[in-house]
């Protein structure tokens, strides 16, 4: 049996839902920013294996589990981004007003 090469669909972006409902979102590269920078409490971890999870259901045709991996990552990204901002304000402030310094010296 050949196959055309039409036929075949050769990227995970050729996989469509059906007309009229909305795109699937994996959201992969937040994921990725998120597990190399923001990896608080590992939710930047989390939120890639649910991104490539969503993908992968994406790619076999599932697109309600596709949906449902890719909202559980987009709310895991955004916990991350909220806390490694968060953390990264508190330090900002604590270097700002000397407690960190005053720490570092004992006194």
């Amino acid at each position: 049996m050949e196959y055309r090469t039409d036929q075949v669909p050769m990227s995970p972006r050729s996989v469509q839902a059906a007309p009229g409902t909305l795109p699937i979102h994996d959201h992969l590269p937040w994921s990725i920013f998120n597990f190399v920078y923001m990896n608080v409490c590992c939710l930047g971890l989390t939120a890639m294996i649910f991104s490539v999870k969503s993908r992968d259901r994406k790619v076999v045709g599932d697109v309600e589990g596709a949906r449902h991996y890719g909202s559980t990552a987009r709310s895991l990204n955004i916990a991350a981004t909220v806390l490694g901002i968060l953390i990264f304000i508190i330090i900002i402030a604590l270097l700002a007003s000397g407690t960190l310094m005053a720490m570092k010296y004992g006194g």
